[in-house]
């Protein structure tokens, strides 16, 4: 066994007369063990909470999503748009007409925003698995039916079933108010309540209702434009391979989205919290890590007359300098392998069974615990930055002690 690693060995490991070296070491182990298991379990969290948030999304927002750079609106038939949506791994298209109405029933009324989509939109957004009340239709004969948002549904007062219509008013394009008759600066529609969805996000349970495009366009005096067309994959295909393969044949004047992009603010403010708490529990580990070089420094300090014996036996000042060195990397190694794993276990437990509650109310969240995702990635940077803030913090006092052996301090 390499000489200076049995010596350091010996020296954190075995009985020693003077206990409080063992405390202080013990100490700091514990510290620096609980840092490392704070930002495993922390960074998983976050994991957990963006992985919640991309199935959320997953199941409203379409795989691919087409709008134009310039304007609300587009229209959508021509040759590039024939050739790129004729392709084979496309599953289903769903146009889309999106603008802000007021929507009003009884004495209650209510600005919001229209979607206006095809049929195909309940495949593409399963919305089936959304839907919390009544049943996701668009148009049966000649009724016209809305889907709106638990919040928005709360706000107006309706409920699917309900026989009275809630209307819509619409301002007309380039029409001006005239004061004496301004109704007729206005469309106006009719639709029968037909089922409530839940997201979990207030800018669509709030603020959205889902009708028929042919309705949209009618009372937004539109023929063939869309606000977007949100397209569905077969199952297997690439996203990124598609957006490139659309992008290309329908020319820089439209973009085309994935999930990620079309949600970027979300999934960006997601990050940079991640981040920041990551870098916060970096400073705490540091201040964790000076607790290293008590210790070190007391056991230099108590071991003087092993050094001596050790230079007086030809050790070199090298060899005497890389005990103390493994002396300090043991005590480190022992709290980030105690901290790692117990971050690793805390997060499969919380993964496991749900220890941590959100709230104390079971449904009132989308999950009832805290949503935990361990990634080898996270566990990796974890030990290389624990394992490098504790490296430079025992360099002092190692260098504090070559300079010592270097002017025969010890003889």
């Amino acid at each position: 066994m390499n000489l200076p690693i049995f010596i350091a060995k010996r020296y954190l490991f075995s009985k020693k007369s003077h206990n409080a070296i063992n405390v202080i070491s013990l100490v700091s182990v514990c510290g620096i063990a609980v840092a490392t298991m704070a930002m495993v379990t922390a960074l998983s969290v976050f994991n957990g909470f963006g992985s919640l948030v991309e199935t959320t999304f997953s199941a409203f927002d379409p795989e691919l999503k087409i709008t134009a750079v310039k304007g609300k609106v587009f229209d959508y038939n021509t040759a590039p748009f024939y050739e790129a949506l004729s392709d084979t791994d496309i599953d289903f298209i769903s146009e889309s007409l999106e603008d802000n109405v007021l929507l009003r029933f009884n004495n209650r009324q209510v600005p919001v925003i229209l979607k206006g989509v095809s049929e195909d939109f309940k495949y593409m957004t399963q919305m089936d698995k959304l839907v919390i009340d009544g049943t996701f239709r668009l148009r049966e004969d000649v009724v016209d039916y809305a889907t709106v948002g638990s919040g928005l549904a709360y706000t107006l007062g309706v409920r699917p079933g309900f026989k009275d219509p809630i209307e819509i008013f619409v301002p007309k394009r380039d029409v001006q108010v005239n004061l004496a008759n301004p109704s007729a600066a206005f469309a106006q529609g009719n639709v029968q309540m037909g089922a409530v969805f839940n997201l979990n996000q207030p800018q669509f349970d709030e603020q959205m209702a889902i009708v028929p495009i042919e309705l949209a366009r009618s009372l937004f005096r539109y023929e063939n434009e869309v606000s977007s067309l949100d397209i569905k994959l077969r199952e297997g295909v690439s996203p990124q391979k598609m957006k490139k393969a659309i992008s290309n044949l329908i020319g820089d004047e439209y973009i085309v989205e994935d999930r990620f992009e079309q949600q970027k603010e979300s999934y960006r403010m997601l990050q940079i919290e991640k981040w920041v708490t990551f870098f916060i529990l970096s400073f705490i580990l540091i201040i964790a890590a000076f607790n290293v070089v008590g210790p070190l420094s007391i056991l230099i300090i108590e071991k003087k007359n092993d050094i001596k014996i050790l230079k007086s036996m030809g050790a070199p000042d090298e060899t005497i300098a890389r005990i103390f060195l493994f002396e300090g990397w043991l005590i480190s190694f022992s709290g980030i392998v105690i901290g790692l794993m117990l971050g690793v276990g805390i997060s499969f437990l919380q993964q496991r069974f749900g220890l941590l509650k959100l709230g104390g109310t079971p449904g009132a969240y989308l999950v009832d615990a805290y949503p935990v995702i361990v990634k080898l990635t996270d566990v990796l940077l974890t030990f290389i930055i624990v394992c490098v803030i504790c490296l430079s913090t025992i360099i002092y006092p190692i260098r504090n002690l070559k300079k010592q052996l270097s002017i025969q301090t010890f003889n």
